[in-house]
């Protein structure tokens, strides 16, 4: 488990682009299942729709990566000496719009890593339902 505090040591996100709140699941090398807490206070829904607010699907996706860096991150000696770059996704699908008061549950498992290059497979649920999946790639660089 690593709380939000816990998080900030090893992602270098803050607000308002820190997107995850809470690691509930670690299983070293594999799989990594984060948790956000979506609220109508999240500065993206003033813009995104007035009166029709939804979390905007390109954050679900940064979401979903940032929860996945915490994994990466996690198997690094010094996470504070590295980053993690995003560098491709594939397969993207939306299923369902998130909206304020959503608990979004990050499921993501490793499919490949290879010197500094990782494939994730990632999957988002709001009360059990899958609302974005996608395979994501990313490398973990010097800081």
């Amino acid at each position: 488990m690593y709380t939000i505090e816990e998080i900030m040591k090893v992602l270098p996100h803050r607000y308002p682009f820190l997107l995850v709140d809470r690691i509930i699941e670690i299983e070293e090398k594999k799989r990594i299942v984060g948790l956000k807490n979506v609220t109508i206070n999240e500065p993206f829904f003033v813009g995104h729709f007035p009166g029709h607010p939804i979390m905007p699907a390109v954050l679900i996706i940064e979401a979903m990566a940032q929860t996945g860096g915490v994994l990466l991150l996690s198997m690094v000696d010094d996470p504070n000496a590295k980053l993690v770059y995003f560098m491709g996704i594939d397969n993207a699908k939306f299923r369902k719009p998130v909206r304020p008061g959503d608990q979004v549950r990050f499921e993501l498992t490793l499919l490949k890593l290879k010197n500094r290059i990782c494939k994730m497979r990632g999957e988002a649920f709001v009360e059990g339902q899958l609302v974005a999946e996608a395979e994501l790639l990313s490398a973990v660089v010097d800081a």
